[in-house]
């Protein structure tokens, strides 16, 4: 398995804590991991005021070397941190408008099997770029809490409506819940009772592969729901949670689904999100 690390470093990169929790799922996923740091190259200001009060040209070259040393020292610390855990790594940098960061972390992650993102409440370059990449990619994109070390993946959790995303974040995760000795199919059944049924079925099919799995029917009682399905996961001993990421356009916004933007608003454990 290839795995995708994209490290945007304009204007708020990620911590040093976000490259330990991506080398750890690394390990567990058995990958290589493939970083890129993506740095900012501003475009200059043609103002001629500009250079007589502030000095614009030489605050776009201070940003752009402070963009360029935080991504040198992140792919340093994704190497080091990679021969620590006998991984492989591969690194490489690359500079583009603003504008263009977070797209262009999308397009480079449809080259690999699966993205992993370092996640920092608070940091909207760190959601700009998971944003982005989920529904961007067109591949798996994991999301990695800043603060929560990264478990073993021998329990594996999966949120299941029977809707298509679910079935495309499912189909994602085959090779993960294969290897997993223990699945948990959540299932809400506030306003969709069939959801039950659905996840019985789901997890059915599991153990006809040879997986042990269950069906966990839950009942949000008025409480986000990916916070009810985050804490159950965890509760349970998953170490990753599987889901659809849902969302949609809306004339000239992006509309994130109501379990997506609760699970971007508040991570509390490694997530697998695909669209």
């Amino acid at each position: 398995m290839e795995a995708f690390v994209p490290l945007v470093t304009y204007l708020n990169p990620n911590s040093d804590a976000a490259t330990a929790n991506v080398v750890a799922m690394a390990g567990h996923l058995g990958a290589t991991l493939h970083a890129l740091a993506i740095n900012a190259d501003i475009p200059p200001v043609s103002n001629a005021l500009s250079h007589f009060l502030l000095d614009v040209p030489e605050m776009i070259r201070e940003a752009e070397k402070l963009s360029r040393e935080r991504g040198d020292h992140l792919l340093t610390l994704i190497v080091e941190r990679a021969q620590a855990a006998g991984l492989t790594a591969s690194t490489n940098a690359i500079a583009v408008k603003p504008a263009l960061l977070a797209e262009t972390a999308a397009v480079h992650s449809r080259y690999h099997d699966i993205s992993l993102l370092g996640w920092e409440a608070g940091n909207p370059t760190s959601r700009l770029t998971a944003e982005t990449v989920i529904f961007g990619a067109g591949r798996p994109t994991v999301l990695l809490p800043e603060l929560s070390p990264v478990g073993a993946l021998e329990h594996v959790a999966v949120a299941w409506d029977g809707s298509r995303v679910a079935a495309r974040a499912a189909a994602d995760a085959a090779p993960l819940l294969a290897r997993a000795t223990r699945v948990s199919v959540l299932s809400v059944v506030d306003d969709k009772p069939s959801s039950r049924d659905a996840a019985e079925r789901f997890a059915g099919g599991l153990v006809r592969r040879g997986v042990e799995a269950a069906a966990v029917p839950l009942r949000g009682q008025g409480a986000p729901i990916a916070e009810t399905l985050q804490e159950t996961a965890l509760e349970r001993g998953a170490g990753l949670l599987v889901m659809g990421g849902y969302g949609h356009s809306r004339l000239r916004d992006f509309v994130l689904g109501g379990a997506t933007k609760g699970v971007l608003d508040n991570l509390l454990m490694p997530v697998l999100l695909s669209h």
